[in-house]
């Protein structure tokens, strides 16, 4: 594809040294000549291994910007990849101030111009919001992609105050990625022990994260809706409608002051350039208008885009992966929108409340078509068709609709209801039914009752008295076909996308209705260029990835087990020679009359290997609870030429505090 007008030079691994010596470890794509007439840069700062973890993307993104006159930096975080020093959470004080460190460095060298921006998705997406609150002179400019503002409402550990099964999974992926070794063709000799000490301090995050069931200051560090005004540089916001993180982007329009604008395509967790389902966008150009705006001065117009650019997708059969979405890009504003109210009701969902009285009571299992909270690793981990699931809730459905409805937003529920324990929680579904039966999700809301006036001080729900709740369910824009119907599926059981409350509950509703947002269209024409990208990089593939999910059944112990299994491939650079090979692995059950069942386990296994040099990780997590306790476990080996070098074992018990 095209690239700019500058031949990029670049360096393997610069040494970033920070005060108090740690060396961190930079990849540079340059222009060529920027010594003598110095250009602004872009940084990407992650814990994921430039070395191997980030590189299919990182050679189709930043070479094309330095070849439009960017110096591209992109770094490895202390205690990961080819850094030294250890990691013990994510975004920490020592995190953050490494990363400001990094900027003013950054800023000072003679390559670059003095002004600086950073880009990052999801981990870099978060901190790059976290950096640009911090203020550092030399930043003037943020992309942030997949990210958030709320650490505890919407990462992947808390939903509504439940507790995401995606802590325990994210975790393990956590503990797999940072007991990997530096690669010993960058740090050459000190290999072996940058490697031992960061797997002695190496932390089980899934605990760590556990131990905060509430929104305390753990989780208020980091999240930039403490202060929006502390951001002063302007941010492009993206999203996708497959990620889990739908909300930021709005959130980010409506609350910060400086320049902001956002995009929201059908996309999963990757950069619209090379994500799916398509249609892909022509994401660096659109960067480079950002950057060369608020970087370099040049009148690109980018004040001039809509507030919000988003894909408004047309209804399809359920599918859990597509290659494609159909629909089309609309300009709009989510301030002012009209509003259509359903009351739900004896008859389903319509203009007019009828009375009604009705039980929620689901198996313990309901949820299993409901895919991964973040779909991320290009398997089918969208949410599949709900009509098995429905069969297990209790549905509200509207009349065939007579013409289209398009929705955009974040539906808003309210729901009168009582609840026979004080710890109870309840899943709320927007769905799509089809003609022919089959059922597509729009959107979806969890939410913990005790958490039903705060997530920092939640109470319990009193036992069998009515009470009156609200949620808003994730962002979306969908558009549904004249003669289908729209449906609120309720449950109060949602697994395995959280784990189920402590005891059997059975919720019992009276009165209920629901506010969508309507498609208000102003007719502007939103087109974006197709994509451009740098060449790929190159590798030999010694294994093909693959993914595979299955759903079980036992007939005679009554358990459902969710399998999953990633298989990322063996792949060699054909550059420097590096051999990665890595596979996970996760299984979830529960028994559908037993919430106390419910257990997840997970199995990562990872290879680095070049001529001579052959080392292997495996790393286990385990957790299950009973009903005042949670319970984890987990174990990391670490392997040199198939010999046993070091093995760690974690162990918690952590009280359950309305969870």
């Amino acid at each position: 594809m095209p690239l700019g007008p500058y031949r990029v030079v670049e360096t393997p691994d610069m040494p970033i040294v920070l005060p108090d010596g740690t060396r961190l470890s930079a990849r540079m794509w340059i222009p060529e000549g920027s010594g003598r007439k110095p250009v602004p840069a872009i940084l990407e700062y992650l814990p994921y291994r430039k070395r191997d973890g980030t590189c299919a993307r990182d050679m189709l993104t930043h070479p094309y910007f330095a070849s439009h006159g960017y110096a591209c930096i992109r770094v490895d975080i202390r205690g990961t990849g080819d850094s030294e020093g250890g990691m013990t959470d994510e975004y920490t004080p020592q995190e953050l101030a490494d990363g400001v460190e990094v900027i003013n460095w950054i800023s000072a060298q003679y390559w670059c111009s003095g002004r600086v921006g950073i880009m990052g998705i999801s981990w870099g997406g978060f901190n790059g919001l976290q950096l640009a609150a911090l203020q550092p002179k030399p930043l003037k400019a943020v992309i942030t992609l997949c990210s958030t503002a709320d650490r505890f409402a919407d990462d992947i550990h808390f939903k509504g105050g439940c507790l995401l099964n995606e802590n325990l999974g994210w975790g393990a992926t956590m503990l797999a990625y940072s007991s990997l070794a530096p690669d010993q063709a960058v740090v050459a000799g000190k290999w072996r022990d940058m490697w031992h000490e960061r797997l002695e301090v190496n932390p089980f995050l899934a605990a760590q994260w556990l131990r905060h069931q509430h929104r305390d200051d753990y989780w208020r560090h980091g999240s930039v809706c403490e202060d929006f005004s502390a951001i002063q540089a302007p941010v492009l916001a993206i999203g996708g409608w497959g990620d889990g993180y739908k909300n930021t982007v709005q959130t980010l329009l409506e609350n910060l002051s400086v320049p902001v604008k956002g995009i929201i395509g059908p996309w999963i967790h990757k950069y619209p350039h090379i994500a799916t389902p398509e249609p892909r966008i022509g994401f660096l150009q659109e960067a480079l208008r950002w950057w060369d705006r608020w970087l370099k001065g040049v009148e690109t117009g980018v004040e001039d885009d809509p507030d919000l650019r988003v894909f408004l997708m047309q209804s399809e059969p359920p599918q859990q992966s597509y290659t494609i979405r159909k629909g089309r890009w609309v300009a709009q504003n989510f301030r002012a929108l009209p509003v259509q109210t359903l009351y739900l009701g004896a008859g389903g969902l319509a203009d007019q409340p009828t009375p009604f009285a009705a039980i929620i009571d689901s198996p313990a299992d309901t949820g299993r078509d409901s895919g991964e909270y973040c779909a991320i690793w290009q398997g089918p981990d969208l949410p599949g068709d709900q009509y098995r699931d429905d069969a297990q809730s209790l549905c509200f459905d509207t009349a065939p609709l007579a013409e289209p409805l398009a929705i955009v937003g974040a539906p808003q529920v309210t729901l009168t209801l009582a609840s026979n324990a004080p710890v109870a929680q309840i899943a709320v579904r927007l769905n799509d039914v089809h003609p022919d039966g089959q059922v597509s999700r729009i959107t979806y809301g969890v939410l913990n009752l005790t958490h039903r006036h705060s997530a920092a001080t939640p109470e319990p729900m009193p036992v069998d008295v009515p009470v009156t709740i609200r949620l808003s369910l994730d962002q979306i824009a969908y558009e549904i076909p004249a003669g289908h119907k729209l449906r609120l599926s309720l449950s109060n059981a949602c697994w395995p996308l959280i784990w189920p409350a402590p005891t059997p509950t059975k919720l019992s509703l009276e009165a209920g209705q629901l506010d969508v947002s309507l498609l208000a269209d102003t007719g502007e024409a939103v087109t974006f260029a197709p994509p451009e990208a740098a060449p790929e990089w190159e590798v030999t593939i010694l294994r093909p990835d693959s993914n595979h999910r299955e759903t079980r059944h036992d007939l005679q112990t009554g358990l459902t087990t969710l399998e999953i299994v990633d298989d990322f491939g063996a792949v060699e650079d054909d550059d420097h020679g590096l051999i990665t090979d890595t596979i996970a692995r996760e299984w979830w059950q529960i028994d559908p009359d037993d919430p106390l069942s419910a257990r997840g386990k997970t199995h990562w296994s990872t290879v680095l290997r070049r001529d001579g040099w052959h080392l292997r990780t495996e790393s286990f997590s385990e957790m299950y609870a009973d009903a005042d306790y949670f319970y984890l476990s987990a174990r990391v080996e670490a392997y040199e030429d198939d010999d046993l070098v070091f093995a760690k074992d974690y162990s918690d018990q952590i009280p359950r505090n309305g969870v």
